[in-house]
């Protein structure tokens, strides 16, 4: 009789392993309710997500904002988290689209699964499918950039309009475009986002939010001589400082001996002498105002007061690296060795009254480019919101400036190239060709979404969609779902100026594809149970008699 072998043991006990293809289904179950959460928030009608967190309310209907408020602790799921801050860092836009695209190319291979069909070839069909896509729109994509400066500035504006048709600012998206193309266009050849900052004060209407042509801050923290300091200059001196200018106190347990009480003072000469050499030091560049980092104390104010300068101390971070990228002034470690050369300028400096607080305001200046939105609104989760709009819309715009090829929104893009995908997988032999055509129907899931969150028949708006797509001579190819006229729900995105980057829609397939694959090709989950970190003598770690008080067992007293 053959003798039995004895089991190998390779992981820890009570590690939890599910594989096959079960695991699989629930993985993509795991992803369609993520999907669910967000696919209403698609679109110009989509509605809005309330995130409470206990100490935080959040309103939005921005995908990456709302993924990134909810707890998934999924490890599948958290996938489709990942390509929407993806989408969402690299183009801006399209966060949501990207998922709900995703979910329902994960839906349609969940039956082919069920059926029998293998993820490896699922893999190798979306991966053909997403190729031959993004192909077809390079193909329709329109490009723009050698139009006037007139037609290319409209272009810009339908752009940002677009972007800002689903957002809680829909109604005043004419007037934030405007504001969003000057912003940018503000900017240097290197379009650096950095140098558009976005302040928010509540109060006043959406109508009351400015943009400033320059470098914008709120009144930080001051002592009593900042109201005797000039709030105006025109082309000042600026110097910025990583210095605190204020007398520090001694260290705790802090011991001087003395023999001769005037010892001690001049110990105490000494420190005023120190800060008063600083002070000294920054007057002298010729500086008229002062910003540091560090606070900036009450003898330091009273002493720029008293010389015609203004200073701000505690100034933010990035306040203060845009302040030096458009003034050119270079932030300053000391006080030694200070001249004119670590100054910058800038056209006019002033202190306004915005709402219920102060700003410092620096316009005209030479070094850079830079721009500052300055956003009023009723409520603190409302202007919060319309700030992620707006930031939305600034990455759109930038991305049009440097890739001047656009498309048209509203589910154009995705009919069209679902149509084109069907036409062409008629070429492609074997089991490819009904994944390229599952890839194909997945894409209808936009405009289909877009007219149900609109309250519209999906079913009749895509069935005329198709009609219209199918027409000869492709006189149909722009037409997209119209949520503008209830009565005519499908008409030319072109004409109805909905236009999105092309960079937008290559994106979305390209992340919403690589998440099909990746969690396609999981087939196994292995979860580690947590480790123990308890002494091996530690009571927890002994038998089960530990607790009932028997001798020498941790509990009892030895007989």
């Amino acid at each position: 009789m053959a003798m039995m072998q004895p089991g190998i043991i390779l992981l820890q006990e009570g590690t939890d392993t599910s594989q096959g293809k079960g695991q699989l289904i629930s993985n993509i179950n795991a992803c369609e309710a993520i999907v669910d959460v967000v696919r209403t928030t698609l679109g110009p009608c989509g509605m809005d997500k309330l995130i409470y967190t206990g100490n935080s309310t959040t309103v939005s209907n921005d995908g990456a904002t709302v993924l990134k408020g909810l707890d998934i602790v999924h490890p599948a799921a958290k996938t489709l988290v990942d390509i929407a801050r993806s989408q969402d860092s690299e183009v801006g836009d399209g966060t949501t689209s990207v998922v709900v695209i995703a979910g329902e190319l994960l839906k349609e291979a969940k039956n082919l699964i069920e059926e029998g069909i293998h993820p490896q070839i699922l893999i190798k069909g979306f991966r053909l499918a997403c190729n031959l896509a993004k192909q077809r729109i390079k193909e329709l994509a329109q490009d723009v950039g050698a139009k006037s400066p007139e037609e290319r500035r409209k272009l810009l504006e339908r752009c940002a309009a677009t972007s800002l048709n689903s957002k809680l600012v829909s109604t005043h998206n004419e007037f934030f475009a405007k504001m969003v193309v000057d912003a940018v266009t503000k900017l240097d050849d290197d379009l650096d986002l950095n140098l558009i900052g976005i302040k928010k004060e509540t109060g006043g209407s959406l109508l009351d939010s400015i943009l400033v042509d320059g470098v914008a801050f709120k009144k930080t923290f001051s002592y009593a001589g900042f109201e005797q300091q000039p709030k105006q200059f025109q082309n000042p001196g600026i110097l910025l400082l990583n210095v605190e200018l204020e007398l520090k106190s001694e260290k705790e347990n802090a011991e001087i001996r003395i023999d001769n009480p005037d010892d001690y003072q001049r110990f105490v000469d000494a420190e005023w002498n120190i800060i008063y050499k600083k002070l000294d030091n920054c007057v002298k560049t010729g500086a008229k105002v002062i910003l540091s980092r560090l606070a900036i104390g009450d003898l330091a104010t009273q002493y720029f007061a008293d010389r015609g300068v203004f200073c701000a101390g505690r100034v933010a971070d990035d306040d203060m690296r845009r302040v030096s990228r458009a003034t050119g002034a270079a932030i300053q470690t000391t006080c030694n060795n200070l001249d004119k050369s670590v100054l910058g300028t800038c056209g006019e400096f002033q202190e306004r009254q915005i709402g219920g607080s102060r700003y410092n305001f620096l316009t005209g200046c030479p070094s850079a480019k830079t721009a500052t939105l300055l956003l009023r609104g009723g409520g603190e989760q409302f202007i919060d919101e319309a700030e992620r709009s707006l930031h939305d819309s600034i990455m759109v715009v930038r991305r049009a400036v440097k890739h001047s090829t656009v498309v048209g929104g509203g589910g154009a893009i995705e009919m069209e190239v679902s149509k084109f995908l069907h036409e062409h997988s008629r070429t492609i032999p074997g089991k490819l060709q009904m994944i390229v055509n599952v890839f194909a129907k997945a894409l209808e899931v936009i405009p289909r979404q877009l007219a149900d969150n609109g309250g519209l028949d999906s079913t009749d708006v895509l069935n005329q969609l198709r009609k219209a797509h199918y027409t000869p001579g492709g006189a149909g190819t722009w037409m997209g779902v119209n949520l503008a006229d209830q009565s005519n729900p499908v008409g030319d995105s072109f004409l109805n100026f909905v236009w999105e980057p092309a960079l937008v829609r290559l994106n979305a397939f390209e992340a919403a594809t690589e998440a099909t694959c990746m969690i396609l090709s999981v087939d196994e989950t292995i979860k580690n149970p947590k480790k123990d970190h308890t002494l091996p003598n530690h009571p927890s770690k002994r038998g089960g008699m530990g607790g009932m008080g028997m001798p020498g067992m941790g509990m009892g007293a030895p007989m």
